[in-house]
């Protein structure tokens, strides 16, 4: 992928020469993964439950697996975490017998809300059945439930604090928002680009969109890209019609209405369109232009998605283009959609 700074400066944010984080613009990224730990830890280790059958309390945790960070995006918070936890529990009867048991959680991530948490609790296999694993159903659980939900809370509301940093409109800060994470698999590359006009070339349209009003015809270009993704098909169709993960992958606020009809803008305006047909996992048709090109003038955008199992071959067909803009958008198409997504999110 393009540094950003090179390349086409339509696709592109100009940087500052000093290197100063305007206005937050610049990605940054915080690992949380160590603080993450000690955090669930301690907050798993004080949950203690105590009804008619007796006590029960977290005893220690032995499975604490996973990976978290903050990365802050023009003043924007994005929260990434994925957790699987097992601890042990230790129950006390009224008559004083003592009982061990499990609890498991294998879903804590950014993807999953508390409520939606698989929290499950049982006794070891050498242990007798007592009414404490019934205690452990009706109360533990959600005590769990609520520490997990305070490691959240903390990571976003206190340990966030200096990742955005003042900017030239003053100390307001937007609340957090937390994108999708999605599973990192091994890169594979595979590009393929055929090009083809509907008429002899233009010269570039001027940036002005007086210079083509509308209805008038102008030559156009369509081209073709192939491009393989060590992921599946339903995570690469979500990638481009979820607000959250275009703003990761295009690293800048846009914004996406992920239904039929619904519109996009993303590169601070410099893209903009509209999805025609949407089929789950299979296929994104779209109009879609550059903000320099004749004013109203929008390409035709069919995304094709084949599922092979362990990657997804992508079929992109572009009709449209205005002549002689077809290799910047080919380019484009290429290094902030495709490349940006594969280096983004490891497939």
């Amino acid at each position: 992928m393009a540094k950003w700074g090179e390349g086409d400066p339509r696709w592109i944010v100009e940087e500052r020469a000093d290197a100063t984080n305007v206005n937050n613009w610049h990605w940054t990224e915080r690992d949380v993964s160590s603080w993450s730990t000690e955090h669930l830890r301690q907050l798993l280790l004080s949950v203690r439950v105590e009804g008619p059958e007796g006590v029960c309390q977290v005893t220690d945790i032995n499975k604490l697996d996973g990976e978290a960070s903050i990365n802050n995006r023009k003043g924007k918070l994005f929260f990434f975490y994925e957790w699987q936890l097992k601890a042990n529990w230790l129950g006390t009867a009224k008559s004083g017998v003592k009982y061990r048991g499990t609890v498991d959680v294998s879903n804590l991530s950014d993807e999953n809300d508390e409520d939606d948490l698989d929290i499950s609790v049982s006794l070891c296999k050498d242990q007798p059945s007592t009414p404490l694993l019934d205690l452990m159903k009706r109360a533990g659980i959600k005590a769990v439930r609520r520490a997990l939900g305070e490691y959240v809370h903390q990571l976003k509301s206190e340990f966030s604090q200096g990742m955005i940093l003042p900017t030239t409109d003053g100390p307001k800060q937007p609340p957090p928002e937390t994108a999708k994470k999605n599973q990192v698999k091994t890169n594979k590359t595979q590009i393929s680009a055929t090009t083809k006009c509907t008429s002899n070339p233009a010269p570039k349209s001027s940036s002005s969109p007086a210079s083509c009003p509308t209805g008038v015809r102008i030559p156009t270009c369509s081209f073709n890209l192939r491009e393989t993704f060590q992921t599946s098909a339903d995570e690469l169709y979500r990638t481009f019609i979820n607000q959250e993960f275009v703003q990761v992958f295009t690293r800048s606020v846009a914004v996406v209405d992920g239904r039929r009809g619904g519109k996009f803008q993303l590169l601070d305006g410099s893209v903009s369109g509209e999805f025609t047909q949407l089929v789950p996992d299979q296929r994104i048709e779209m109009r879609w232009r550059f903000r320099t090109w004749p004013s109203e003038h929008y390409a035709t955008v069919s995304l094709e998605m084949e599922d092979r199992g362990d990657e997804t071959e992508l079929k992109m067909e572009c009709h449209g283009v205005p002549a002689g803009e077809e290799d910047p958008t080919r380019e484009g198409w290429t290094r902030f959609y495709f490349q940006a997504i594969k280096q983004t999110f490891g497939y």
